[in-house]
């Protein structure tokens, strides 16, 4: 009996994907329940499991655009344990090959040939460390004997050697279904609302001496680091509270007040940046907002967050002071009315006590949408922030 692999139902709006890689070869045995294929759509690249157990016969070529509910694969479950497995599936000139994101992305970047590469996976999958090898490879086969580099296709030109402009040449790439989809809702963002940031200034001394005296009792306990994210949340959603236009959004001529506090946390992934939500995190303890911070960032960068823990959030928080960041101004993901920027900690001189020291400092970013929010809640809102992390035991005490 054949067994048809439809892709399934991914989120209330998602009417299509693309098929990014098969997770398995043609006529290789699979369990219910494994990986089977990655699929791309608007709003995240998940991994789809099987739901049947034997042999699977690919219908579909990487990079194909299906529908939901479309079949891409049958698995036949009557198939014996002698059976032989069905010669591996050619389309175009190109085989299938069953390539991880981490792998993906090393053949992408090195524009490497995977039919050259001999994988040394189970069933002839290809592995992060046969990327590598093949990666490697190519940089030592662009060389001649004493370094020099060499022309050979695909090989990187030496800085020093001139190339016409006309020579240079371009690569273009599609966009994927999910920056496509971030585009557009940027361009509705500011299209619709009317956007205005202000910032301010955060002395983190007292945050830092907490992480410092109580890291190592606190991951003992917890089993995780405290870090500066679950100050910030617990923060926003105290202040939150207190603005609540900061929390709602606009519907036509209607203003819709959120009664609950679903904070976005935005996570850099090899696609983009994308933005898991954290639900109901005014009710979660500092130790269960890290753990989900630290859970779904994972599971953003292995491809594997569901689109229901993409969508519905109340207000965003982005932390480009990972990168490095000083200060920029933030676009609220639409319909959210606000999104708060945290930025780089730097040492600055400060006065206290008419003494100049020097002391741990952050900019922050709060753009909003003035339709709804004035400046005055806006700042309110700043101020208290800048409140809470300043003097951090008033979120402990819950004053």
């Amino acid at each position: 009996m054949k067994k048809e692999i439809v892709v399934p139902e991914i989120g209330e709006s998602v009417a299509q994907g693309i098929i990014v890689s098969w997770l398995i070869k043609n006529g290789e045995k699979i369990s219910e329940g494994e990986a089977l294929f990655e699929l791309e759509t608007e709003k995240a690249t998940v991994t789809v499991p099987s739901t049947a157990s034997g042999v699977v016969e690919i219908l579909t070529a990487p990079g194909t655009t299906v529908k939901i509910g479309e079949t891409v694969a049958r698995i036949d479950t009557e198939v014996g344990p002698s059976a032989q497995p069905a010669a591996e599936t050619n389309f175009g000139e190109k085989k299938i090959p069953p390539l991880p994101p981490s792998v993906r992305r090393i053949v992408e970047e090195n524009r490497i040939d995977t039919n050259t590469i001999t994988g040394s996976g189970k069933g002839g999958r290809i592995t992060k460390a046969d990327a590598l090898n093949a990666a490697a490879t190519t940089v030592a086969a662009s060389t001649d004997n004493a370094g020099k580099p060499i022309t050979i296709k695909n090989a990187a030109v030496s800085p020093s050697e001139k190339v016409p402009l006309t020579n240079r040449g371009q690569t273009r790439v599609p966009m994927t279904l999910l920056r496509k989809r971030t585009a557009e809702r940027l361009m509705r963002a500011q299209a619709q609302a009317v956007y205005v940031t202000t910032f301010n200034e955060i002395d983190m001394s007292n945050v830092s001496a907490i992480r410092v005296h109580y890291q190592e009792n606190f991951e003992k306990t917890h089993g995780i680091k405290i870090g500066f994210m679950s100050f910030f949340v617990k923060a926003c959603c105290k202040a939150l509270k207190t603005f609540p236009e900061l929390n709602a959004q606009v519907d036509g001529e209607t203003i819709v007040y959120n009664n609950t506090y679903d904070i976005g946390v935005a996570v850099s992934t090899e696609k983009g940046l994308i933005v898991p939500v954290i639900r109901n995190a005014d009710l979660l303890t500092f130790a269960e907002i890290e753990s989900a911070v630290a859970t779904m960032a994972a599971r953003a960068r292995e491809g594997i967050l569901t689109p229901d823990e993409l969508t519905g959030g109340t207000f965003t928080i982005t932390n480009g002071g990972v990168f490095g960041s000083l200060m920029s101004t933030p676009v609220p993901a639409y319909p959210q009315s606000a999104i708060l920027g945290m930025h780089a900690i730097k040492k600055r001189p400060v006065a206290v006590d008419d003494q100049i020291v020097i002391h741990p400092l952050m900019y922050v970013a709060l753009t909003y949408d003035h339709r709804i929010i004035d400046g005055k809640q806006a700042i309110g809102f700043l101020v208290s922030i800048k409140d809470f992390i300043e003097y951090p035991d008033k979120l402990l005490l819950e004053m």
